[in-house]
C-alpha cells in the first residue's frame, strides 16, 4: 500500500475535499444574510429591537450548543452521516426562512439553519483529520478562506438580491448553495456504505470463520475522552485562545461601530467601512497561520502575537482613539488570528479523527459559549459606566488571557499521550 503522504491531495479523495470546501462555504451564510435587510424584512414582518437582537444572538448560542451534541450523534451516525445531516439542516432552514411570513417561521428557519453550520463548525476538523492526515494544514487554510468568504458573501449580495427580487428569495437562495455542499457527502455515504456490505460478505465468506467484523460507524469516542478532556493542558489551552478570539470578535461586530462614532469621532458611513475591514483583516491570517502553525513545534509565539495585535489596539483605543483609528481597527482585527490557529491545532495535536471530534466539540463549545456572553458584557459595562474606557478594558484583558494559551502550548503535546500518561 503506497504511503499516504505521498499521494496527490485529490487522490481517491476528491468527494471529500469537495465536501468539505463546499460545507466551509455554507458556515456563515445564515449569520450574515438578515442584517443588511432588515428594513426590507421589517415591511412585511415586524421585527422590534428585541426580536432583531434575539436573531443576533441566536448564532453564537447554536454554535456552542453544537460543540455537546454534534459529537453524539457523530458516534450514532459517523462523520460522514453528520455532515451530510448538517447540509440538510442548512438546505431545510434556508428554505423555510425563504418562505416566512411571521416571525415565528424566520425564527425556526434560523434555529434549523444555524443549527446545520454549528455541526459543520464542530465536524469539518475532524473531517479534515480523517480524509487529509497529510495535509491538515494545506486543507484547513482553504476551508477557513472560505468560511471568510461564507461571512463576506451574504453581506454583499443580500441587498441587491433583496431589491431586485425581493427579500425572501434573498434568504432563500443560500438553500441552493447549502444542497450544493450536500450532495458529494451523499455520494460519500453511499460509496462508504457499498464498501462496508462488501467487506461483510468477505468476512462472510470467510473459510477460517475468524474474520473480525466491520464496525466504523462509531467514529466519535467513548464518552469517557469528555471527562480526560477537562484534565488535558491542550484541550484548554485551546479552548481558552477560541473563548478569547470568539468574545472579542462578536463584541467587536456588535460594538465597534458606536465605539468608533462616540470616542474616534468618524462618522456612520466610515465606521460600517472600517467595521468592514475589521472582518476582511482575518482572511490573510486565515490563509497563513494553518499552513505556520502546522510546521511549528513551538506554537506558542502565534499566541503572543494575536495578544499583542489585541494590546496594542485596545491601547491605541484607550489612549489615543482619534489618532489612527484605521492603524487601531486593524491590529484588533489580527487578534483573532487565534481562530484559525485553533482551528488546525484541533487535528494537529490529536492523532485520529475520533479524538479530534472530542476536543473539537469540547473546544468550540466552550469558546463559542464564552462569545455569546461578549456583546451583552460589553454592553452591560457601556451603560454602567457611561462611556467605553471600561469596556475597552475588559477586553485588553480577555485578550490578554490568551498569553495562558501560549504558555501551555510550547510543546507538541497529542491529546491521546496526555490521557496515557495519566492512565
Amino acid at each position: 500500500m503506497p504511503d499516504q503522504r505521498s499521494l496527490p491531495l485529490w487522490a481517491g479523495r476528491t468527494l471529500a475535499l469537495v465536501g468539505i470546501l463546499l460545507v466551509a462555504l455554507n458556515l456563515r451564510t445564515a449569520v450574515a444574510a438578515i442584517s443588511p435587510i432588515a428594513d426590507q424584512i421589517s415591511v412585511d414582518i415586524p421585527l422590534s429591537s428585541v426580536a432583531f437582537g434575539v436573531l443576533g444572538s441566536l448564532p453564537p448560542i447554536a454554535f456552542a450548543l453544537s460543540g455537546i451534541i454534534a459529537p453524539l450523534v457523530a458516534r450514532r451516525i459517523g462523520v460522514d452521516g453528520s455532515i451530510a445531516l448538517a447540509a440538510a439542516a442548512m438546505v431545510i432552514g434556508n428554505v423555510v426562512r425563504g418562505l416566512a411570513d411571521s416571525y415565528t417561521v424566520l425564527l425556526l428557519g434560523s434555529v434549523i439553519a444555524l443549527a446545520g453550520m454549528g455541526f459543520g463548525n464542530i465536524l469539518l476538523p475532524p473531517a479534515v483529520k480523517r480524509y487529509f492526515p497529510d495535509r491538515v494544514g494545506l486543507v484547513t487554510t482553504a476551508y477557513v478562506t472560505l468560511l471568510s468568504i461564507s461571512t463576506a458573501g451574504p453581506a454583499v449580495l443580500a441587498a441587491p438580491v433583496a431589491d431586485t427580487a425581493g427579500w425572501q428569495v434573498s434568504l432563500g437562495m443560500w438553500a441552493i448553495v447549502a444542497f450544493a455542499a450536500l450532495v458529494p457527502w451523499i455520494f460519500l455515504l453511499l460509496r462508504d456504505r457499498a464498501a462496508r456490505a462488501a467487506s461483510v460478505r468477505t468476512a462472510t465468506a470467510s473459510a477460517d470463520g475468524d474474520a473480525e467484523p466491520i464496525d466504523d460507524i462509531v467514529e466519535a469516542p467513548e464518552p469517557a475522552m469528555l471527562g480526560h478532556l477537562l484534565r488535558s493542558r491542550v484541550a484548554w489551552a485551546l479552548a481558552i485562545a477560541f473563548a478569547a478570539s470568539s468574545l472579542n470578535a462578536y463584541a467587536a461586530f456588535a460594538w465597534l461601530p458606536a465605539l468608533l462614532r462616540d470616542i474616534s469621532g468618524v462618522d456612520a458611513v466610515s465606521a460600517g467601512l472600517l467595521l468592514a475591514i475589521y472582518g476582511l483583516v482575518g482572511l490573510p491570517t486565515a490563509l497563513v497561520m494553518p499552513i505556520l502553525a502546522s510546521k511549528l513545534n513551538n506554537v506558542g509565539p502565534l499566541f503572543y502575537l494575536a495578544v499583542g495585535c489585541y494590546v496594542a489596539g485596545y491601547l491605541g483605543f484607550l489612549l489615543a482613539p482619534a489618532a489612527a483609528p484605521l492603524l487601531w481597527v486593524i491590529l484588533v482585527g489580527l487578534g483573532p488570528l487565534l481562530f484559525p490557529v485553533c482551528l488546525v491545532l484541533i487535528n494537529l495535536r490529536t492523532r485520529s479523527h475520533h479524538t479530534s471530534i472530542a476536543l473539537s466539540g469540547f473546544v468550540q463549545g466552550i469558546g463559542y459559549t464564552m462569545g455569546s456572553l461578549g456583546p451583552l458584557l460589553v454592553g452591560l459595562l457601556h451603560d454602567a459606566s457611561g462611556g467605553w474606557t471600561v469596556p475597552l478594558l475588559f477586553l485588553l484583558c480577555t485578550g490578554l488571557v490568551a498569553t495562558v494559551s501560549g504558555l501551555l502550548m510550547t510543546k507538541p503535546v497529542f491529546v491521546e499521550d496526555e490521557i496515557a500518561r495519566r492512565a
